[in-house]
């Protein structure tokens, strides 16, 4: 049994657990599945500051922490008990194009060439890391919630506000990955 969570596993298998997860939270009391609005959660709770939007009941979204607690501790139990050995596999032609961008991938999920501790504290790093989490944060916000929020939450219940959301998401990824990450990798 443990062997068989060590493995990947295939999209269609984990893709359908995920979005199971839609009505399992609607049957159990009409909850809304979403991982941004824990901060707002968050901040209601530790900052009792007179600020309107966190002033609300956030006691009764407490499941919501609870949820990311276990997304955050089964992240944690994954990589330590039930990481898989072998070595990841990146296809060739990944391999090639990420290569062009000057993007050195060594059987790593994460380029070292972006992602590493050097580059935290250099202005790649200030870039990547902390412009691009401040535009993540404000996405969300703006957008009145996350990719799984939108997309997987608001698009099972029929919303349009989420299609048109998932929309500029995807849009929004196609042209950073196609037009302004390959800018940033040549000016870096």
């Amino acid at each position: 049994m443990l062997e068989l969570i060590r493995q990947p596993w295939p999209w269609y298998v984990a893709g359908a657990l995920i979005g199971l997860t839609v009505p399992a939270l609607l049957l159990l009391g009409n909850k809304h599945f979403g991982i941004s609005s824990s901060l707002r959660h968050i901040c209601a709770a530790c900052l009792p500051a007179n600020i309107p939007f966190f002033k609300y009941n956030w006691r009764r979204e407490m499941w919501n922490l609870f949820f990311v607690g276990g997304v955050l501790l089964g992240g944690l139990v994954a990589t330590q008990l039930l990481s898989n050995p072998d070595p990841i596999q990146v296809s060739a032609q990944t391999v090639k194009d990420l290569e062009a961008l000057n993007v050195v991938v060594d059987n790593e999920l994460m380029p070292a060439s972006i992602f590493s501790f050097e580059n935290l504290f250099s202005l790649k790093g200030l870039v990547f890391f902390v412009l691009g989490g401040f535009l993540v944060g404000f996405g969300t916000r703006y957008a009145g919630g996350c990719t799984s929020g939108h997309s997987i939450m608001g698009l099972s219940t029929l919303q349009w506000p989420s299609l048109v959301a998932t929309c500029c998401f995807m849009v929004g990824g196609f042209a950073m990955v196609h037009l302004i990450f390959p800018w940033l990798m040549k000016l870096f």
